[in-house]
């Protein structure tokens, strides 16, 4: 619950940031996907290192205490993860006030942003799956509920839902308002819904003997109700060279795609080369400041916030302003941030099915502004997308094959070969540059 609390912080601060400095559009800053790839790579890798027994046997370290220093313990191996955020901090900005991004993102065609887009949101399914798979019926039911409020009845106008107009002082229809709360109902509701059976004793989540085993209530039994999280408090992050292999630097694709995802999803004009830097700029200040505060993950704009905001069409920056006050107010009371450990996986699951399949179909929407009848456009698409697929997956079952001999360009490029969006987007855009047609 404190890590949980630490990065709220961090993820709000980086909110604000961003909507009043950065992109300065409507988008909620997170823990992203792409920074618990290249954490999971440096973790394994330090549990290798874990002390020996007699018998040579890997045995754990004990370690009770958030401050704990002892080699191989978990808080040694969470401030190595925490340098390695801190340094993807520094390059994120180095990116954004050199104006790399922004070069990158102009020569974006629509080769490179359709498979882009389309492999952000098909890179979640294994996750989506796996949180689906708790409980198929809750989540098939969030997912029924969504769909129904956004695009069944998505021009339903509630008549007791009203709204002054700005000049005259009479009253007139509000937006939608199934569709502006297709997300926040059917997600409220199920959790009633979770809560009512649990309070029933009705066994309703299927859980692996893993998960069965992880007591939420453990974590925030003793977390206090109010702690200021501050820099250095668990002691400040390793550089190492392992650290420094750990950059996520397809964190930074990841944002430019959600940039142009969210201006896309809006009907908003495509976001220019120096919003994009200032934006970049902005996420790496946010991770430099969770790298500093000791969580496992830096700050990147949600890809599942941007596709809400097309299912709801409510694109307004104050919304993503007072998420950003909710979140600092999380990350100073850890008791109340591990509230949100509680909500059940099989409601992610279907949360991230619904928003994630819209980052799909925005991609190929994309496919409208190029011949994609062309034999080369056909080859850089399913080349690219493909690749994005296979090479994580062969990494994944057989991390040995990749050895240098340096184990820190070993861990570099497994924490960029297992991103399918750093995949995706390197091999796009060099197709597209360097293949003539």
């Amino acid at each position: 619950s404190e890590l949980l609390a630490r990065s709220l912080f961090a993820c709000g601060i980086s909110t604000v940031l961003q909507t009043t400095l950065g992109s300065r559009l409507p988008l909620v800053q997170i823990p992203s996907f792409e920074y618990l790839v290249p954490a999971m790579v440096l973790s394994s890798h330090l549990s290798l290192g874990a002390s020996m027994d007699r018998n040579g046997t890997a045995v754990a370290s004990a370690c009770l205490a958030p401050h704990c220093t002892v080699a191989g313990s978990q808080s040694a191996s969470l401030r190595e993860v925490s340098g390695a955020v801190l340094v993807s901090g520094l390059v994120q900005l180095v990116l954004g006030v050199s104006g790399v991004c922004g070069w990158a993102a102009r020569r974006c065609g629509p080769m490179v942003l359709a498979p882009s887009l389309s492999i952000i949101g098909l890179s979640a399914y294994k996750e989506a799956a796996f949180f689906c798979s708790t409980n198929w019926g809750i989540a098939l039911l969030l997912m029924l509920l969504a769909v129904t409020f956004s695009q069944h009845l998505g021009s339903c106008r509630l008549p007791f839902c009203a709204w002054p107009q700005a000049q005259g002082g009479s009253m007139e229809p509000s937006v939608p308002t199934l569709r502006t709360f297709s997300v926040l109902f059917p997600f409220a509701g199920v959790c009633v819904v979770c809560a009512i059976l649990s309070h029933l004793h009705i066994p309703w989540e299927s859980l692996d003997l893993a998960m069965a085993q992880l007591s939420w209530a453990n974590s925030t039994f003793h977390a206090p109700w109010v702690r200021i999280p501050y820099a250095g408090e668990w002691g400040w992050p390793l550089l190492t060279p392992r650290a420094l292999a750990g950059m996520a630097i397809g964190c930074s694709m990841n944002s430019v795609g959600c940039y142009v995802l969210c201006g896309r999803l809006l009907r908003a004009p495509r976001l220019p080369p120096d919003a994009c830097n200032r934006g970049l700029c902005t996420e790496g200040l946010g991770s430099l400041l969770a790298g500093l505060l000791g969580t496992p993950g830096g700050t990147a704009a949600s890809i599942a916030n941007a596709c809400t905001t097309g299912l709801t069409q409510a694109g307004s920056r104050l919304s993503a302003q007072v998420s950003a006050l909710v979140c600092v107010v999380l990350g100073m009371s850890p008791r109340l941030a591990g509230l949100l450990t509680h909500i059940p996986l099989a409601v992610h699951g279907g949360v991230l099915s619904v928003t994630y399949a819209v980052a799909v179909g925005t991609g190929i929407s994309y496919f409208q502004y190029a011949d994609i009848d062309s034999g080369r456009n056909i080859f850089i698409v399913g080349f690219a997308m493909f690749m994005a697929l296979l090479v994580p997956r062969w990494f994944g079952a057989a991390p040995a094959h990749l050895a240098t001999g340096w184990v820190p360009l070993d861990l570099l490029f497994l924490s960029l070969l297992m991103v399918p969006v750093f995949l995706t987007g390197f091999l796009s855009f060099f197709l597209e540059n360097t293949v003539s047609g």
